[in-house]
């Protein structure tokens, strides 16, 4: 008798870039026995150098080829908590993998609270341009779609603590996946 096929037992956080998703990462991990998993610090490991320098080396392009294969990679582990970079969903093939592999949460912020939580970050390639706010407008025209087509939870993280948004997360997964985060 075979056992019963189960869902992965993985959260997966998307989102523009300073929403959180590393920060409540390590929270949601610990608060539901998962290991957390950080998709720019594996591309960092791999590459052996910082994001930054990745786009200085490879451009947007090649970053994105790493991000990809990386992803692909992590998708395939349970019982994570995958703190995705704010690009991740660019690509079709993750798209679709991401919410094959668990419970995706969409947290969003708005560009002026990005601006406000990544001012002085010199760690964001993105944001290294004459009008930082322009940048994150444009990007939210571009990614908001494609984090909703993918998430199964919706968080907006601009008026709200960690605690508060870890909670709210944790208010919405699933029985199954919640049975380990004490709730």
């Amino acid at each position: 008798m075979s056992e019963p096929v189960r869902e992965p037992r993985n959260i997966i956080l998307v989102g523009p870039m300073a929403a959180g998703k590393s920060r409540l990462g390590r929270e949601l991990a610990q608060r539901c026995g998962l290991r957390l998993v950080d998709a720019d610090a594996e591309i960092e490991r791999e590459a052996g150098a910082s994001i930054a320098a990745i786009f200085a080396r490879e451009g947007e392009a090649g970053f994105r080829r790493r991000e990809r294969a990386i992803l692909a990679d992590l998708l395939m582990q349970d019982g994570i908590v995958l703190a995705t970079g704010g690009g991740a969903v660019l690509d079709a093939g993750t798209r679709t993998l991401l919410p094959e592999r668990g419970l995706v949460v969409h947290l969003h912020a708005s560009p002026a609270t990005q601006l406000a939580r990544a001012a002085g970050d010199t760690a964001r390639p993105l944001l290294q341009q004459p009008d930082p706010s322009a940048v994150l407008h444009a990007l939210a025209t571009e990614r908001d779609p494609l984090y909703a087509a993918v998430a199964q939870l919706r968080i907006d993280t601009d008026d709200l603590a960690p605690s508060e948004v870890c909670a709210r997360i944790l208010d919405g997964l699933p029985t199954w996946l919640r049975s380990g985060a004490g709730a």
